[in-house]
């Protein structure tokens, strides 16, 4: 139970990572807003994108590892 826990974190913050990283340059990418993009990009990226995807790899890594 404590490997498959490890190994669901360790997937998590690798999510998070992607999440954070992938959500902010999407929403740069993708934003009509023309007043502040980064802020945006960095708040949407790093509180919606980022805590969604460690949520999925999380439970992914823990279901992977049992």
């Amino acid at each position: 139970m404590l490997r498959s826990l490890a190994f669901g974190f360790a997937w998590a913050l690798a999510g998070y990572l992607i999440g954070a990283f992938g959500g902010g340059w999407l929403v740069t990418k993708l934003s009509s807003n023309v007043h502040d993009r980064s802020t945006e990009a960095a708040t949407t990226g790093a509180f919606v994108y980022g805590p969604a995807l460690a949520l999925i790899a999380f439970i992914a890594g823990f279901l992977r590892s049992r």
